[in-house]
């Protein structure tokens, strides 16, 4: 064999090695973002408990999204079910969070930045993302459910960027020990009281879903003294008797889309307050009758409630009640809805005038599950008070007179409040200023600054006052919230 012949095979073989290895390298270089990197401890729950995660009330569940195992929070009257994990990160860094989710009410978030959350019996992705401080070298994040409401689910939980450098002195699962100053979509850092995680002294203020003359506002515009939202009106639905659906007025309140809407609820919430849906209204139509109309409106005002995410319902049925079967229907509500529904009612004053009206016998049917009963002080003309004289509505003595009719026949204090209008414009008659109203909450509670009628006890533990309405007190300079919300808030 000739070895002239090798000499150029074996000068091109050194090279095509050379050419592969430097080809392979660059084959083996990912590109940048390729792939997403994550970041959280045990986000598939595939350890089949929750290690790396810091929760109130949650345990791995079978009822997975994908693998073996996904993680379920089991909400109560007084706790939300918070999942949490501390995690190091990058200052000045953009990071994204996803979880897939389902059950009522399920919200995923940064601690101290954004949040997101959904309504779904079937899974869904949420997702959202934070860009890091200066200064920042560790997020939490979290999941949590709403107070009362059944068990959620979550898996496959993603944090997505760069890792920081872990702190030795700080277990990765230890929350903070202070809370944010600035976290405006995320759950109080206190559990709040039961009964619907309101209060012990309420001021109610119904937000119109409509334009009138009043101020237009968006939820997030509501007044910060509103501790309860009830939102006017649900609307009857056509196709089944008793059923109600509910209907934005996207137009008439200035392009306010759905969105927009159950974002501002959910932030509502995060900032401790409670948004419900108000039934009935001067103009409503929704009749419950009999059995089949009971069902109807209980089974529509659950997935009316679970969409938007309120925390409860109002029955404003200017129309009259049928205590039976809205007995019925409030039950049923409440039983599939969980124990931290805020059921409160509205009726004008005459219907709480004698136990034997509908209204009354209605709020004492339900008094085990009712939240409180705000009377319309107003429109009402002269009533007799709780001892037998007549008294002239638009004073002081009206309203604590009527007050006590509910106090000493069934109702519990907490469950009584004082409903006035927030302007003269808001009502056809009954207007008081502040003050009044202030009064009478002094005189039902400490004995003082009443008028001609003083009651033989006193109730400290009076729920409060509502509104009509937020929109209506906007225009009026937000008086009632500024003065009637202080005193409320004073109370003892």
């Amino acid at each position: 064999m000739n070895p002239r012949a090798l000499r150029p095979q074996a000068a091109i073989i050194p090279a095509l090695i050379t050419l592969l290895a430097a080809l392979t390298g660059l084959l083996l270089v990912p590109a940048t973002g390729s792939a997403a990197t994550n970041l959280v401890t045990n986000g598939t729950f595939e350890t089949g408990n929750l290690s790396g995660w810091t929760c109130a009330a949650g345990a791995a569940t079978t009822s997975a999204r994908t693998g073996s195992y996904a993680l379920q929070g089991s909400p109560t009257s007084s706790d939300n079910a918070r999942c949490s994990q501390s995690i190091p990160v990058k200052a000045s860094t953009t990071y994204t969070l996803s979880a897939w989710v389902k059950g009522s009410n399920v919200y995923l978030g940064f601690e101290g930045g954004t949040s997101t959350w959904s309504t779904s019996t079937t899974w869904n992705q949420l997702t959202t993302t934070f860009t890091t401080s200066a200064s920042t070298t560790r997020v939490t994040i979290y999941l949590h459910g709403w107070y009362g409401l059944p068990p959620y689910q979550a898996d496959d939980v993603v944090l997505d960027g760069p890792g920081g450098t872990p702190d030795p002195t700080t277990p990765p699962t230890t929350p903070p020990t202070t809370p944010p100053t600035t976290p405006p979509t995320t759950p109080p850092t206190t559990p709040p009281p039961t009964n619907g995680a309101l209060p012990k002294h309420v001021l109610t203020g119904y937000w119109q879903n409509f334009n009138n003359g009043a101020t237009v506002q968006r939820i997030s515009d509501v007044q910060a003294a509103y501790d309860l939202i009830a939102v006017a009106f649900a609307d009857a639905d056509p196709s089944r008797p008793g059923a109600i659906t509910f209907n934005l007025d996207s137009a008439g309140l200035g392009g306010y889309t759905v969105a927009q809407f159950k974002a501002d609820i959910a932030a509502k919430k995060a900032a401790g307050k409670s948004v419900i849906l108000s039934v009935g209204g001067q103009n409503g139509t929704i009749s419950v009758g009999n059995a089949e109309a009971a069902t109807n409106f209980a089974n529509s005002a659950l997935t009316v409630l679970r969409e938007y995410g309120f925390d409860g319902i109002d029955i404003d049925l200017e129309n009259g009640v049928n205590a039976q079967y809205m007995d019925q229907a409030l039950r049923s509500l409440q039983s599939q809805f969980g124990s931290g529904l805020i059921i409160a009612m509205a009726p004008q004053t005459i219907d709480m005038q004698s136990t034997s009206f509908e209204y009354f016998k209605l709020a004492l049917a339900i008094k085990d599950i009712l939240t409180v009963v705000n009377v319309q002080y107003y429109n009402s003309g002269s009533m007799n008070g709780c001892d037998g004289q007549v008294y002239s509505q638009g004073t002081v003595d009206f309203i604590t007179a009527q007050a006590c009719i509910m106090l000493q026949n069934g109702l519990r204090p907490d469950q009584v409040g004082l409903g006035l209008p927030a302007s003269s414009r808001a009502a056809g008659s009954g207007y008081v200023s502040p003050q009044i109203v202030n009064n009478a909450l002094d005189c039902l509670t400490r004995g003082t600054n009443c008028g001609n009628f003083k009651p033989s006890t006193t109730w400290p533990s009076l729920r409060g006052a509502m509104t009509w309405s937020t929109n209506w007190d906007a225009l009026n300079g937000n008086a009632f919230a500024n003065q009637v919300g202080a005193h409320v808030h004073s109370l003892p």
